[in-house]
């Protein structure tokens, strides 16, 4: 497994610089080869660190990156199905979600933690990131206040693991949909589209070591 490892962490590595230098240069061809392959290559090194990891944790994981994958696709300029690429990643949040439960939850005074600041977030991005859904176009309010409940809860069950990858993953998580959600909804700047990117791929990359802690 350490060949596969090496292999996957090198994809990954060069699939991120190149889609973090697409959304730089604004280079849609690169990001259409570049997104998929990062989310595939740093699902695979999940798997490979994977061995002592629970059966149950190891199969929502591979529907939670499946859905990550389907939300890529969904949300590429050549595809743009904005509601789609949500859903994707609303449903993967609750595979990520079942992954942590099955990885063990010791660590609930943690996970208060993420609660309170997860709280923080809600009030004071959320609430602005809903009211531009609302001015953009009435019917995305619900799916957008569920998305936003779903990956609050996603990271305050990954703190409870107590598993540092896992915190880290999750808590990127929130960061990078909440830069997409002020970008989609609220305001734009340049800056915005890498920030997403390289924290999304950090999202990911915690949530695959994950289960190899």
């Amino acid at each position: 497994m350490h060949g596969l490892t090496l292999v996957a962490s090198l994809v990954a590595l060069s699939a991120a610089l190149g889609n973090w230098w697409s959304r730089f240069t604004d280079a849609s061809l690169l990001e259409l080869i570049t997104k998929p392959t990062a989310t595939i290559a740093i699902g695979v090194l999940g798997m490979s660190v994977s061995d002592g990891a629970p059966r149950g944790a190891i199969v929502a994981a591979i529907i939670a990156f499946g859905l990550c994958l389907a939300g890529d696709v969904a949300l590429l300029p050549a595809v743009d199905r904005f509601v789609i690429g949500l859903a994707a990643f609303l449903i993967g949040h609750l595979a990520f979600v079942v992954m942590f439960v099955a990885l063990g939850l010791p660590s609930w005074r943690l996970g208060g933690v993420a609660l309170v600041g997860a709280t923080a977030v809600a009030a004071v991005l959320g609430r602005r990131i809903v009211g531009g859904a609302t001015a953009r176009d009435a019917k995305l309010v619900n799916p957008v206040r569920a998305y936003l409940a779903v990956i609050s809860a996603m990271a305050i069950v990954g703190w409870a693991t107590g598993l540092p990858a896992a915190i880290v993953g999750s808590t990127l998580f929130v960061a990078s949909d909440s830069a997409l959600g002020w970008r989609q909804f609220v305001l734009e700047r340049r800056w915005m589209p890498v920030t997403i990117m390289v924290t999304y791929h950090g999202a990911l990359l915690g949530l695959a070591l994950s289960l190899g802690q």
